[in-house]
């Protein structure tokens, strides 16, 4: 049964001129609320695919403006229809189109000849990317020429990104892969895979094909530049007692000890357990305490509280 489109605004809650601030902040409601971590609601899971379906588009400049024009079609909207006898016969890519391949995603470019402009594709027949035989029609008795670049995108999760290795892909037209991830890839960095591009024409070489990596939004953590920060919520006496507590990483759990006398906005260092530098090392791993109050305290807990606001001297507000 084929699942009704839901507006990204919509799914996201906010309106369609919302900035990149209203939109992310959103989805970090919603992702929080939503994770199957916390959420145990038998419709949990989808919903949290969906808000980061949402996310993962609105946030990309590109894919928002392809969005808030072609709507739930925006993945066709740069679909080029090839025309009559450049269908792609003896021109190795030219021509074709967008196409959905299971988790990889390839892109041909606006041109109708497998991403080129006009002059890219004269200079591939005609320039230094091709040679040319004289005889024939015009002077020519034939050329060869290097088959077009292809882009595909494959999406990692951010523990995935972090660790690279070996990774399996399929496309929709049969062809497999088995490609090496390398440890701390980033967001739209690309991983070249040699001659798996277009067919070049009359002997040319093959193009090449280049998989953009797309890292899925993660609600637990906040990747800047190489390190990670995740939101350490406590409770009042443990802010004001101290104690050890387990936090999610990277690479599973970590336990973080949280000194007497922390406040909210304090960031506990956890040193070498970030994001994988590109020449190797680690970025650190922040846990950024939030001092969190109970919303509905019992008679007891209201009794404690109020006895400690008689017999305390502390005010936060005198420094």
């Amino acid at each position: 049964m084929a699942v009704a489109f839901r507006d990204y605004y919509e799914v996201l809650g906010v309106p369609r001129d919302a900035s990149e601030d209203d939109i992310r902040s959103a989805y970090r409601k919603l992702a929080r609320q939503y994770h199957p971590d916390v959420n145990k609601e038998p419709e949990a899971e989808e919903r949290f695919k969906e808000v980061a379906e949402a996310y993962e588009v609105l946030r990309d400049p590109e894919k928002r403006e392809r969005y808030d024009k072609f709507g739930a079609n925006w993945r066709a909207g740069q679909d080029v229809s090839g025309a009559s006898g450049f269908e792609g016969a003896g021109f190795g890519g030219f021509g074709g189109g967008n196409g959905d391949f299971g988790d990889v995603r390839v892109e041909f470019g606006s041109g109708g000849f497998g991403g080129g402009e006009f002059s890219d594709f004269f200079e591939g027949l005609f320039g230094s990317r091709g040679t040319r035989r004289r005889g024939g029609f015009g002077g020519f008795e034939g050329f060869s020429a290097r088959g077009s670049d292809q882009e595909a995108e494959i999406e990692l999760s951010l523990e995935e990104a972090a660790r690279g290795g070996r990774r399996k892909i399929s496309l929709g037209d049969g062809r497999d892969y088995e490609v090496n991830i390398p440890a701390g890839v980033r967001d739209g960095q690309r991983i070249r895979l040699a001659g798996e591009g277009g067919r070049g024409a009359s002997g040319g070489p093959a193009g090449d094909l280049f998989l953009r990596v797309r890292v899925r939004p993660d609600p637990r953590f906040r990747l800047e530049g190489r390190d990670i920060y995740v939101d350490l919520p406590l409770a009042p006496w443990e802010g004001v007692l101290g104690t050890t507590v387990e936090v999610a990483t990277l690479d599973g759990t970590s336990r973080v000890k949280v000194p007497p006398g922390t406040s909210t906005g304090r960031k506990l260092r956890l040193r070498g357990e970030g994001f994988p530098g590109p020449r190797g090392g680690r970025g650190d791993f922040y846990a950024v305490v939030e001092i969190e109050v109970p919303k509905r305290p019992t008679a007891e807990e209201r009794e404690l509280f109020e006895r400690l606001a008689q017999v305390s001297k502390f005010n936060p507000r005198e420094r």
